[in-house]
């Protein structure tokens, strides 16, 4: 083999995929980048989809004889073979080009510099820093503009990383400016205000530092403080003058025309009479009414009003989009319909300022997802129709989205299938991954297989301008995460030692190194011997010298068979 070389191309090989001998074992892996000189495109990056490892030497026999103990492994001719798929390079006019005609057997076959890497997957430009490529010293960077504009997704299974891996983007989008509104159905946001003290030997490799945004972080909270104490301020809604449309959303789909009707007869009489009405206006108009129908209206209202969040001193889209400001809405101690109800009010008064231009241009961050947009067939919500519209228009006004779920399949697929950027972590689910394999165009079984073998912190990017799905190790937070599992069972204050104790030991200090004798362990009468294994000093009884030392002496009980029972029958 040549020496700088990691391998050369041999047998039958392809325009788009070879095979070639490794060298070493410890020369490559599955998933590197490699690099081969094409006599017509120059250098090409291609990467290893397999290896393998076999000896046509050692036969089944031998491999039974050596399980038997009968003979021993010997020095055996070994041969390491990857498999790579081709990735292309760039032309001189940046495009990427695949060689249109096959490798030659014999070509040599290196490790590829991270400039080749980052030039043909598209990793040049990008100010998001999300980690590093997977196996790679070579930081990954989204673009902002794209991320923003084009919508983004998150998706994994619990426990695989989604909300920190969300927490890391729109750390770097604060870094940005960008105004965030959050919405956050289990307060996992909020601890974004502070920095990291956790896993400080991570920093250093990842570059950066810890840091909290308490200046530039607001957290709402629907319901109350006694509820959600570490909210800043209440999040409420417009109270007054409340028309038949705005009224409806706070009604299951489930209403009656005869309802609706009740409805726009008090609204509409209201309109005429008073210049601001409020809740208990309406009530008290609806029960004029003669129908019987009317008592399933006013039950609506009362507990609508009864949950305080309609009031004349209403939170506005204003307060809550701000240039490098994030806006987290807690609903902590909502209830689901309620949150999909403000869900819904605040996405549309979102839109309209928009539209309008009265906000900047923001993401909208929308956390568990598939609770309000869910897949036709998991049921309806009222929020459902408001975000298909920011999924599919908000890019023209400025307004991005960024959906996050760990049920890909109860998502809506017209809003999942607009977002350009997919963040995906591991997935295990069958119907999860269908689901992510119908909304990612050209995906391969080799990548949804991928899907379901990364590890914790692993991520697979798909996006319109990166080159094909990479492996991405999410970088460390520079904030406090918030979405950690609470422990159920609590580790003991103090853990008992199991030691397995050959025969033949007699002393506490040959079984735990105890430098102290017998003799010196009569000298504390008030700690039993055997628990000085387990760290515990309870007072007991005085033991008298003598007849420690009968006990000692006779039959010739040594300390070890006093602390853990004779082996003797």
């Amino acid at each position: 083999m040549v020496k700088d070389s990691i391998g050369v191309i041999f047998g039958k090989t392809e325009s788009l995929s070879f095979k070639f001998a490794v060298s070493d074992s410890t020369a490559t892996k599955r998933s590197d980048y490699v690099k081969v000189w094409h006599e017509v495109d120059g250098w090409t990056l291609a990467q290893v989809a397999s290896i393998t490892r076999s000896s046509e030497g050692f036969s089944i026999e031998q491999a039974v004889d050596v399980a038997e103990g009968a003979s021993k492994v010997v020095d055996m001719d070994q041969q390491i073979i990857a498999e790579a798929a081709v990735i292309g390079g760039r032309d001189k006019h940046g495009a990427l080009r695949v060689p249109k005609s096959p490798f030659s057997p014999g070509d040599k076959v290196f490790k590829a510099d991270e400039m080749l890497i980052k030039q043909t997957l598209g990793l040049i430009r990008g100010d998001v820093y999300i980690g590093l490529l997977e196996g790679q010293n070579i930081k990954v960077n989204l673009d902002a503009n794209n991320l923003v504009q084009k919508h983004c997704s998150i998706l994994a299974k619990t426990g695989a990383g989604k909300s920190y891996t969300s927490g890391v983007i729109l750390e770097e989008l604060l870094e940005k400016d960008v105004p965030l509104l959050i919405i956050d159905p289990h307060g996992e946001y909020g601890t974004l205000k502070f920095p990291n003290q956790e896993k400080p030997g991570m920093f250093e490799r990842y570059g950066i530092t810890p840091k909290g945004y308490e200046d530039r972080v607001t957290i709402y909270t629907p319901a109350s403080k006694t509820l959600n104490p570490s909210a800043d301020l209440l999040f409420r809604l417009n109270g007054i003058n409340l028309g038949v449309k705005d009224l409806m959303q706070f009604f299951s789909d489930e209403h009656s025309q005869n309802q609706t009707g009740i409805l726009f007869e008090a609204v509409s009489k209201l309109k005429v009479e008073k210049t601001k009405y409020t809740i208990e206006d309406i009530i008290f108009e609806v029960g004029q009414n003669k129908s019987k129908i009317k008592w399933n209206v006013i039950s609506k209202l009362e507990t609508l009003k009864e949950t305080g969040i309609l009031s004349d001193k209403a939170t506005t889209i204003s307060d809550l989009v701000q240039d490098g400001r994030a806006s987290i809405i807690d609903m902590k101690g909502v209830n689901p319909d309620l949150q999909a109800l403000i869900v819904a009010k605040l996405c549309g008064d979102l839109f309209e300022a928009r539209k309008l231009n009265t906000v900047p241009p923001c993401m909208l961050v929308l956390e568990e997802a598939h609770n309000f947009c869910p897949e036709k067939g998991f049921g309806g919500t009222v929020s459902s129709d408001i975000l298909r519209t920011i999924a599919s228009e908000g890019r023209k006004f400025g307004l991005g989205l960024m959906v996050v779920s760990q049920r890909p399949a109860r998502v809506d697929k017209n809003i999942l299938s607009q977002c350009n950027t997919q963040i995906i972590m591991k997935v295990t689910n069958p119907n999860d991954l269908q689901a992510i394999s119908k909304g990612l165009e050209g995906i391969s079984s080799e990548v949804v297989d991928d899907i379901k073998r990364l590890s914790p912190g692993v991520a697979m990017i798909v996006s319109t301008y990166i080159e094909r799905p990479v492996l991405v190790e999410i970088r460390v937070r520079k904030s406090k995460h918030g979405g950690a599992s609470v422990p159920v069972v609590k580790p003991p204050i103090s853990t008992k030692i199991n030691i397995e104790v050959p025969e033949g030991i007699d002393t506490a200090k040959e079984i735990i190194g105890e430098q102290k004798t017998i003799e010196g362990l009569e000298k504390k009468p008030k700690v039993q011997a055997g628990e000085l294994l387990y760290g515990k000093e309870a007072p007991i009884e005085e033991p008298k010298k003598e007849v420690l030392k009968k006990k000692r002496q006779k039959n010739d009980i040594s300390l070890y068979a006093k602390m853990f029972g004779s082996r003797k029958k």
